[in-house]
């Protein structure tokens, strides 16, 4: 049985630079491929090239941190669940950060994020630890409260600042003293200037 192959745009090594691990090193594999066109997306997600799972190891492998973050694009448009279980067979820890709108057993899991768009899967929220909600001025606030119930279920709520522009932080951080179960996250990769 032949491996199955996955589109990549970039494998990495750098820190993660938001939510929960934020600081934390990790290798980043960088699936290509995205339906949904968010107008604040500032991910290039082209393919560039393709590897199967074996080769996405050996080159994971090379690095010294354990943590193995799948991102996008949207890494459920491909075979997610073949490629989350060889990084396990491999002794890895697995995160992930999805849109949610596809749904996908996310069993084994050591992080799942899910950052809900304009659709997401009501299951994909169930499995998730961390919910990472971006914020713009433009954001509907009511709708965006109907993912505070997830909070009680045990769920870490993120508020992103869209873009990391003062205004859209200034919205979190009120919106946070409002709601304090929900955390903020910015993207400090950027303020560090590293990928």
């Amino acid at each position: 049985m032949q491996a199955p192959s996955f589109k990549l745009t970039e494998i990495f090594y750098s820190l993660q630079g938001e939510g929960m691990y934020t600081g934390t090193a990790a290798v980043f594999v960088r699936l290509s491929g995205c339906l949904m066109g968010c107008s604040f997306c500032d991910t290039d997600f082209k393919e560039n090239f393709v590897m199967t799972s074996e080769e996405i190891i050996k080159e994971v492998k090379k690095y010294p941190s354990k943590i193995v973050i799948i991102t996008g694009g949207e890494p459920a448009e491909q075979d997610i669940c073949a490629l989350i279980k060889s990084l396990k067979q491999a002794g890895l820890k697995v995160h992930i950060e999805t849109n949610g709108s596809i749904y996908f057993d996310a069993q084994g899991v050591d992080n799942l994020t899910v950052s809900p768009k304009t659709y997401v899967d009501p299951n994909m929220l169930k499995s998730a630890h961390v919910i990472k909600i971006v914020v713009g001025q433009d954001t509907d606030i009511s709708d965006l409260k109907k993912y505070f119930n997830y909070a009680s279920e045990g769920r870490l709520i993120y508020l992103q600042p869209e873009s990391n522009k003062q205004e859209n932080i200034d919205l979190c951080v009120k919106l946070i003293k409002e709601n304090p179960f929900l955390r903020l996250s910015l993207q400090t990769h950027k303020f560090a200037k590293i990928p």
